[in-house]
């Protein structure tokens, strides 16, 4: 972190040795001790962006060799924190416009020395702020994470609680208790787990805390645990916060030393069962401790994000157990590549991730070239059967500008994904580095900051289709859509923007912005007479949230709107990800009368398990499946069969997609319930179908 006097370490690109010792000089003339390189090509900059740390570049923006354009990109390839000013011959307001675009700070006319070094010394306590908030960042994750280890691995039975509902419990709390999920204590009211006779007393006790508001305030009481055994207990609270929440924590112990259970640290296994390489959770643990030496120490790094080319497709193949075999041949062979110094993970199905450091994106795009090759060039034998396999790589740099670590495996994640749309590599086989400037251009709808702005600015716009009962039934269902306009007032839908791990309360929030947009539309039709359901599409975000319900209680009794107008969609894919959190979350939106719908339908290797784990009410068929019936027998047969299963099991079946009047008959001897697309009308701004038509 730079202090007032610390030494300014200055990039000059001048082609003139003169004008870049006036700079110098200048500059320690205004009082700041300079240490300058003056840049002489592309590869000097890159060594010396690689060999030390830099304060400030001063570029003139001249026809040269190598440019001033040139040189701020490279600045932005590399992910570098380095602040960026061109020195122009005259003001140009275009000019201007065009490299703050880029990434640079300004522009300043070379001869107003006094302009030149105000923002100098502007830019430079600017960046000494950025230095000190990612340096209390790294302090502020690693406080939370060495409190919330102490919490775990505590001894005292430690819970928070809010508005007298359990937010979080420790490993002793529960064993306390006798829970074995922290889910099932969740929803467990505090009163609940103490005795009839207790329960009077906490009111009491809870209410005189509420009062005096004293820390460490003890009550005598007797809990009851889940298999109904009661123990005698002192229970202590205090104020807390947990997760930015205000609450209070209570502490149990027992009232006699020789009832106290035996206390356990519950330790997460770092290991992936299959392969025998690290998991997910680990790696995820590595590389927030990377991002935060990168800030702290300016120590680079850089991660592999390693997808394996047509993995579905392959595993329809040789099956599962093919596929297991096939996944743990395959990380013996990353195994051998990877070595000693790189550390190697297992992030999903078909992911692998490498870690570097300390290193250089250039070098790990180096290993991974030969990774490549290796996978591509090798035989892997299955059941005596021979499997082409190939992987796509995305690379991303570990620097002092990093973000957190889910954007940062986002950012792999992505480079990964753009290697199979690279027209010269259609099936992947290839290997692609992020370059943060690709994706953070300051004026496009492309970033959180931007989905954040148009909520704020209303710029979000809900759109409305219908879905129409084949039987004829008169029904009234629309889905809806959301849209957000761009800079250029196009309609895009905010999702597409969001990276693929995260953040999660950008999801959320748009999430819960077309809920209540939609309950206030919905409500105000409903009050015209109109019998009208809506179809809302959730995130796994919105899913795991455990506070949406009770938000979602409160819109529905201030709309005045019954829970039954709603059907809340979740994609197939969300819900096998997220089993545990999804059957819940159907649960609690079953006790608000809500319905659920399973959207995306049939694309999981066993779609009808997903039915055995969460109560749906509605299921639409995935789309591609309105397309296959268009063209062949046995797709039409397959949905025929699909739908038959679905409504045996009092589903009630949704197709999506339909763009024509062709495929209406196909849908109705198939027996299908409902259909929606193009061909009944496109998503509009209004409720406004006839539903009488039908």
């Amino acid at each position: 972190m730079q202090k007032q006097n610390a030494t300014v370490h200055l990039l000059i690109l001048d082609p003139s040795q003169n004008d870049a010792e006036s700079l110098i000089s200048l500059l320690r003339n205004a009082g700041k001790a300079t240490r300058a390189h003056r840049i002489t090509s592309e590869e000097d900059l890159e060594e010396a962006l690689k060999s030390s740390n830099w304060d400030l570049l001063l570029a003139r923006d001249i026809e040269q060799e190598f440019t001033a354009d040139q040189a701020l990109a490279m600045i932005r390839r590399m992910d570098k924190d380095i602040p960026c000013l061109f020195l122009t011959e005259e003001e140009n307001r275009d000019r201007t416009v065009a490299v703050m675009k880029a990434g640079a700070q300004g522009t300043v006319q070379s001869d107003h020395n006094d302009l030149v070094i105000l923002k100098t010394k502007r830019e430079l306590a600017a960046l000494e702020d950025r230095r000190r908030r990612r340096a209390l960042e790294s302090h502020l994750r690693e406080a939370e994470q060495r409190c919330q280890l102490l919490l775990e691995s505590s001894k005292d039975a430690i819970a928070y609680i809010n508005d007298g509902m359990h937010i979080y419990a420790n490993q002793s709390y529960m064993e306390f208790l006798g829970y074995d999920d922290i889910d099932d204590l969740i929803c467990i009211p505090v009163l609940d787990t103490l005795t009839p006779e207790s329960q009077n007393d906490y009111k009491m006790f809870m209410k005189s805390f509420a009062e005096k508001g004293e820390d460490g305030m003890t009550m005598n009481c007797t809990t009851k645990r889940s298999d109904n055994h009661e123990l005698n207990v002192t229970m202590s609270v205090s104020a807390a916060t947990y997760d930015g929440e205000t609450c209070t924590q209570i502490v149990l112990q027992p009232e006699h030393s020789d009832a106290e259970l035996e206390e356990k640290l519950r330790e997460i296994s770092s290991q992936d069962l299959l392969t025998g390489l690290y998991n997910r959770q680990y790696l995820m643990t590595e590389l927030e401790q990377a991002i935060a030496r990168a800030g702290r120490d300016n120590e680079t790094g850089a991660l592999a994000y390693i997808a394996l080319d047509s993995f579905m497709a392959m595993k329809g193949q040789v099956g599962i157990s093919g596929a297991d075999l096939l996944l743990g041949d395959l990380a013996s062979l990353l195994k051998q590549e990877a070595g000693d110094d790189l550390m190697l993970a297992r992030l999903s199905d078909d992911a692998f991730g490498l870690l570097c450091l300390p290193c250089d994106e250039k070098s790990l795009t180096s290993r991974c070239e030969q990774v490549r090759k290796t996978v591509d060039e090798h035989l892997f034998e299955i059941n005596g059967r021979t499997v082409p396999l190939t992987v796509s790589i995305g690379v991303a740099s570990i620097t002092e500008n990093s973000p957190k670590a889910e954007e940062l495996l986002a950012r792999a994640h992505i480079a990964s994904s753009e290697v199979r749309k690279q027209e010269d590599q259609p099936q992947g086989n290839g290997i692609r580095v992020y370059n943060p400037a690709d994706y953070e251009t300051m004026d496009e709808s492309n970033s959180i900051e931007a989905i954040l702005k148009a909520l704020d600015n209303d710029r979000f716009r809900l759109l409305f289709q219908p879905i129409i009962n084949l039987r004829g039934d008169g029904e009234e269902h629309y889905e809806a859509f959301v849209r957000m306009l761009d800079k250029d007032e196009n309609e895009v839908s905010p999702y597409d923007f969001l990276p693929p791990m995260g953040p999660s309360d950008t999801a959320i929030k748009i999430d819960r912005w077309v809920i209540l947009q939609t309950i206030k539309q919905l409500s105000s039709h409903r009050s015209q007479g109109n019998d009208t359901r809506m179809f809302l599409n959730v995130t796994a975000e919105t899913i795991q949230d455990k506070t949406f319900t009770s938000w979602l209680s409160v819109a529905l009794k201030a709309a005045r709107l019954p829970g039954d107008s709603l059907v809340f969609q979740i994609r197939e894919g969300d819900a096998n990800n997220y089993m545990k959190q999804a059957k819940e979350f159907t649960k609690a939106l079953h006790q608000l009368h809500c319905k659920v719908s399973i959207a995306q339908f049939g694309c999981a290797l066993n779609p009808f398990n997903t039915l055995k784990h969460i109560d749906t009410d509605y299921v639409k068929i995935d789309g591609s499946f309105t397309e296959e019936i268009q063209k062949n027998e046995e797709a039409k047969e397959q949905i025929k069969e699909m739908v038959k299963s679905l409504q045996s099991a009092g589903k009630l079946t949704i197709i999506p997609l339909v763009e024509s009047a062709g495929v209406l008959a196909t849908l109705w001897q198939a027996g299908v319930n409902y259909i929606q697309g193009y061909y009944l009308q496109a998503p509009v701004p209004q409720m406004n179908y006839d539903f009488g038509d039908n």
